[in-house]
C-alpha cells in the first residue's frame, strides 16, 4: 500500500497508542490498579470541594475518570478479546471485570451524586446549553435510573445485580469463544467446497485415519452450510452450532433475566425492556415491538417467494417433488440459485477481492469520502504479528496555516482468526475522544477485529462479498470511533443511542454494490483483472436472493430478546424459542438450544431490534449520497461526504440520533430506501 504520509505529519501518528508487546499479566492487574487510584483520588476531589459547585470542579473532573477507565481497558481489558497467551487473557478478564464494576460503582457514590445535585441548583447548571447542558443531564438520569430516588437498602441491591450482570456477560461471552466443536470429514464427504476452503481446513489425526476439521468458527461455518452437498453434514454442523455452549450458558442466562427483570421492578419500571429502551431513539417496548411487527407484515410476503422458490430449487436439485426446504437448507439453495439462475459463484467471486485489493478500496473510499488519510505504521507493538497499524491524518486544509497532516488517530486492524480469539467481528475503542485541558484534542484509537480467512503459503486471502460487507461495516464503526470531536468521552464516537449505533456502519455497506468502485479495486487472484461488468450486475440482479428469510430471522432475534426481557422474571428460555421460532418461515429444531450461542443477549439486550431500526436511518441516509452522485459526480459526493463526517461522525452522541439524521437528510427520515434496498416494492 502506498504511503501517503503528509511531510507535516506529527511524530505522534507514528507512535503506536499502546505497547502491547509489554503486557504481563501483572503489568495488567497494576495498570488497572493504578488508573483506579488515580480515579480515586479524582473523585475525593469532587467529593470535596469547598465552595460553590461548578462544572469545572464537578462534572469536568467525571469525564476525566470516564476516560481513565476507558484508556486502561484499552490497554489492559481488551487483552482478553485477542491476546494469544492464555496468561494475558485471563488477566485481562479479571481486568475487565474490574473495571466494569468499578465504573458502575461510581453511578452509586453517594458522594457523587449529592456533589451533581447540588451543581444542578447552581445558576451556572441552569445556564449551561448544547453539550453541557447535555452531559449534566445525562449525569442525573444515571443517578436516577441508578435508584437515588430509593432507600439505600434496594439502591445497594440494584448495583449488586449490575455488578452480577457484568460477570455473568464476560462468562456467557467467553463460554461461546472457547466453545469447541467441529465435524471430523474424510476428503469425499467435502464435496461442493472449493480447494482454497478445503486446504485451509486442520488436518487432525483419528483411530481411523487423517480427517478435516470444519469448526463453528464462522470463516469455516458459513461457506460450509452454503456450499457443502451432502445435507446430512449441513444439518448436523447446523444442529452443532445451535447447542453451543448450551450446558453452561443456558443458567447464566437464566439467572441474568431474573437480575435484569429484578433491577427494573425495584426502581419502578414494568420490565428490563421498558427500562432499557427508554433512553434509546425508540423510547418504549411497544414502540419497538409495533416496529418489528409492521416489519414482518411487509417482509414475510418476501419470505414466502424466498421459500418457494428456494424449495423449487431443491427439488428440481433432488428431483423429488416431496423435498422440503429444512432450516440448514436455506443458505445452501440460495447459493445453488444464485449459481443457477444468476451465474454468480460466491467463491469464484472471492477470486476477485483478495484482501489487500479490499483494504486498498476501502480506504480508497473513505478517504475521499471523509477528506482524510490513512497511514501505515510500521512499528505497530501490537498484541499479535499479523496486526496492522494505521495513522489517521486530515486530508482537508487548516484554515489557520493552510496545511494538511493533522493526525486525527489510530486504528489497529486484527482480521484473521486465532485459537480462543473473539469469534467474530467487532470494532472497539481503545482510547475515546475528548478536550483536553489545554483546549488540544485527545487523539483516538480503536480497533477493528475480525475473522477473514488467512493467507496461505499458495494464495492470499480471498473474502466472499459478504465478507467485504463486513469488512466495510465494521470499518464504519472504526471511523465513527475515531473522527469523533465531542468535548466529552460521554458523548465520544459511538457513545450515541445504541438503537442507532449501527445506523452509520450500515449505511457505508452500500459502496460494495457501487460499480464505480468495485472497478477502481477489485482484482482476479490470478489475471489482476477487475471485476467483469457483466458479473456485477448478475450480482446485484442476485443481491435481494433469501433476503425476506434474511430479515425475517432477524426480526425473529429481536422479537425473542424483547420477549426474554418483558415482564417477569421467570422465563422458559427454550419455550419461548420454540414458540417463535416460527417466524423465521422454519420448523423449531428439537433439542436445541441456539440462544446459548447468542452472544448479543449481553450488550444488546432489549435492544437487538437495533440492528434493524438504524438500518433504516443507514439507508435513508445513503439517498443523499445517491442524488448527489446523479447531481454532481465524484465532487457532489464527496461535498456531501464531508457534511456526513461533521453532522454524523463528528458530532457522535453529542445530539440524539433522529435529530443528527434530519439535519444530515433536511427532511423527516423515511422507511422508503430500506424497503427498496430489501427488495420490497413501495
Amino acid at each position: 500500500m502506498t504511503d501517503l504520509a503528509s511531510p507535516h505529519s506529527s511524530p505522534l501518528a507514528t507512535t503506536p497508542p499502546f505497547d502491547y508487546t509489554l503486557a504481563t499479566p501483572e503489568r495488567i492487574r497494576t495498570g488497572v490498579e493504578t488508573s483506579i487510584a488515580r480515579c480515586e483520588a479524582i473523585i475525593d476531589g469532587v467529593a470535596r470541594v469547598e465552595g460553590e459547585r461548578t462544572f469545572a470542579n464537578t462534572l469536568q473532573p467525571l469525564d476525566e475518570v470516564a476516560n481513565l477507565l476507558a484508556l486502561a481497558s484499552g490497554e489492559h481489558g481488551f487483552l482478553t478479546y485477542v491476546a494469544a497467551a492464555p496468561a494475558l487473557r485471563e488477566a485481562a478478564l479479571e481486568a475487565e471485570q474490574r473495571l466494569d464494576t468499578y465504573g458502575i460503582s461510581i453511578g452509586f457514590r453517594e458522594e457523587i451524586a449529592a456533589a451533581v445535585r447540588a451543581f444542578a441548583e447552581t445558576a451556572e447548571a441552569q445556564a449551561l446549553d448544547g453539550g453541557t447542558a447535555r452531559l449534566l443531564e445525562h449525569t442525573r438520569r444515571d443517578h436516577r435510573r441508578n435508584g437515588f430516588d430509593l432507600d439505600p437498602e434496594r439502591r445497594a441491591r440494584v448495583r449488586a445485580l449490575k455488578e452480577r450482570l457484568i460477570h455473568l456477560g464476560i462468562e456467557f461471552r467467553r463460554n461461546i469463544d472457547e466453545y469447541d466443536d467441529a465435524l471430523l470429514l474424510r476428503r469425499e464427504q467435502l464435496r461442493g467446497l472449493p480447494e482454497s476452503y478445503i486446504e485451509r481446513l486442520d488436518v487432525v489425526e483419528t483411530p481411523e485415519d487423517a480427517r478435516y476439521r470444519v469448526s463453528l468458527d464462522y470463516p469455516e461455518f458459513y461457506p460450509f452450510l452454503e456450499a457443502a452437498e451432502d445435507e446430512s453434514l449441513r444439518r448436523e454442523l447446523f444442529l452443532k452450532n445451535y447447542r453451543r455452549a448450551a450446558d453452561v450458558n443456558l443458567p447464566l442466562l437464566t439467572e441474568a433475566i431474573a437480575a435484569r427483570h429484578e433491577i427494573a421492578e425495584t426502581l419502578g419500571y414494568p420490565s428490563w425492556d421498558a427500562y432499557v429502551i427508554e433512553t434509546k431513539m425508540a423510547r418504549t417496548p411497544q414502540t419497538a415491538l409495533d416496529f418489528l411487527v409492521d416489519l414482518e407484515r411487509q417482509v414475510r410476503v418476501k419470505a414466502e417467494r424466498d421459500i418457494e422458490e428456494l424449495r423449487a430449487e431443491k427439488r428440481r436439485h433432488l428431483e423429488n417433488p416431496e423435498a422440503r426446504l429444512e432450516i440448514w437448507d436455506w443458505r445452501y439453495y440460495q447459493q445453488r440459485l444464485m449459481r443457477e439462475r444468476y451465474q454468480v459463484d460466491q467463491f469464484a467471486v472471492a477470486e476477485y477481492f483478495p484482501l489487500d485489493a479490499v483494504l486498498d478500496g476501502l480506504f480508497e473510499v473513505y478517504q475521499r469520502l471523509l477528506g482524510v488519510r490513512f497511514v501505515p505504521v510500521a512499528e505497530t507493538r501490537a498484541w499479535h504479528p499479523d496486526v496492522r497499524l494505521y495513522a489517521v491524518e486530515d486530508a482537508i486544509e487548516d484554515a489557520t496555516d493552510g496545511r494538511t497532516g493533522h493526525f486525527i488517530g489510530h486504528f489497529y486492524m486484527d482480521l484473521h482468526p486465532r485459537p480462543d480469539k473473539y469469534g467474530h467481528a467487532a470494532a472497539f475503542v481503545l482510547r475515546p475522544g475528548r478536550t483536553l485541558p489545554d483546549g488540544g484534542y485527545q487523539a483516538t484509537a480503536a480497533a477493528i477485529v475480525a475473522n477473514f480467512t488467512k493467507p496461505s503459503a499458495e494464495s492470499p486471502s480471498l473474502l466472499r462479498h459478504s465478507e467485504v460487507e463486513t469488512l466495510f461495516h465494521e470499518f464504519g464503526h472504526i471511523l465513527h470511533q475515531v473522527m469523533t470531536r465531542s468535548p466529552y468521552v460521554r458523548f465520544a464516537g459511538t457513545n450515541v443511542q445504541r438503537d442507532f449505533v449501527e445506523a452509520p456502519s450500515q449505511m457505508l455497506e452500500h459502496w460494495v454494490w457501487e460499480p464505480s468502485v468495485l472497478r477502481g479495486f477489485t482484482r482476479h487472484v490470478r489475471t489482476g483483472e477487475p471485476l467483469p461488468e457483466a458479473l456485477l450486475a448478475q450480482m446485484v440482479a442476485a443481491k435481494n436472493v433469501g433476503s425476506g428469510l434474511h430479515y425475517l430471522r432477524q426480526i425473529y432475534f429481536a422479537r425473542l430478546d424483547l420477549a426474554y426481557h418483558d415482564a417477569g422474571a421467570v422465563k422458559d428460555t427454550d419455550a419461548l424459542a420454540e414458540a417463535m421460532h416460527g417466524i423465521t418461515g422454519f420448523a423449531f429444531p428439537p433439542e436445541t438450544h441456539f440462544q446459548a450461542g447468542f452472544g448479543h443477549l449481553f450488550g444488546y439486550d432489549a435492544w437487538y431490534y437495533g440492528y434493524l431500526w438504524s438500518q433504516v436511518f443507514g439507508d435513508d441516509m445513503v439517498t443523499r449520497f445517491e442524488q448527489a452522485r446523479l447531481d454532481g459526480g465524484p465532487e457532489g459526493e464527496e461535498a456531501v461526504g464531508r457534511d456526513y463526517r461533521r453532522v454524523i461522525l463528528e458530532a457522535g452522541g453529542t445530539e440524539d440520533g433522529d435529530v443528527l439524521v434530519r439535519r444530515f437528510l433536511g427532511r423527516e427520515p423515511s422507511n422508503a430506501a430500506f424497503l427498496r434496498e430489501i427488495g420490497l416494492s413501495i
